[in-house]
């Protein structure tokens, strides 16, 4: 995917993300819907809701803002255009259920910088139909999937996982992309969705996220009550 071109320095360093130095403004003004973002205030499963249901509070974009919740359903529609958390994020489990329209392209980005076009981060493809190859469940840049997993017009459940430099995609019931990033290209951010072109036409619901801990071995402790297909190598289930 293409990089900003007027934010041209991010850095991610602990769980720290400096924010774009915008030039010129009118080019990459960010706009924050009113209000406050939803508490973290975890629910009996220890995941976090990042919406209230009917507004984006204290979410952002870059850009065009042509975001908005119907019937507690996140609608992207538009140009390309992120919707930013008002949150950081370093270890992680990221989950939507999401829907998207034929020849439409969307993603769920975690540990992302935000900036306008295509930020930096590590992005959960979301697309089944497109001419892109990349298909839904793929680490776009790094582990693609090229088998269509989902039908156009149908609602399925998208989860991501991060701990460390390894990344988890399940899409419904099945773990399609398993990755280490020997770079450890990214380390902290936010969250995001994406809103790729015209004509393309993405809904999230019921989003949420779970923090999981700094220790590899109590964070994989958590993820595997969540997936326990999850596969693990050992040096990072007992890694302190």
């Amino acid at each position: 995917m293409a990089t900003p071109s007027c934010c041209p320095n991010f850095l991610l360093t602990g769980a720290l993300a400096l924010a774009c130095v915008i030039t010129p403004a009118s080019l990459c003004a960010q706009t924050t819907a009113p209000g406050k973002p939803v508490p973290e205030v975890a629910n009996a499963d220890g995941w976090l809701p990042l919406f209230d249901g009917t507004t984006l509070s204290g979410w952002t974009t870059v850009g065009p803002n042509l975001w908005q919740v119907k019937d507690g359903v996140v609608i992207g529609t538009g140009p390309v255009s992120h919707l930013f958390s008002p949150n950081l994020y370093t270890n992680l489990e990221f989950k939507a259920e999401v829907r998207l329209n034929h020849s439409g392209n969307s993603g769920m980005y975690i540990r992302v910088a935000r900036g306008p076009g295509f930020p930096r981060g590590y992005e959960a493809q979301v697309e089944n139909t497109s001419p892109d190859p990349q298909r839904t469940g793929s680490l776009y840049g790094f582990s693609p999937v090229r088998e269509q997993l989902v039908a156009d017009d149908t609602w399925w459940t998208q989860t991501v996982v991060a701990v460390g430099n390894h990344i988890i995609i399940k899409v419904n019931d099945k773990i399609v992309t398993d990755f280490i990033d020997q770079k450890n290209t990214y380390r902290a951010g936010y969250l995001a969705f994406q809103q790729h072109n015209d004509g393309s036409v993405v809904e999230f619901r019921h989003a949420v996220a779970k923090r999981l801990p700094e220790d590899a071995a109590a964070a994989w402790a958590m993820v595997k009550k969540d997936l326990p297909d999850a596969k693990i190598p050992a040096a990072e289930a007992t890694a302190k």
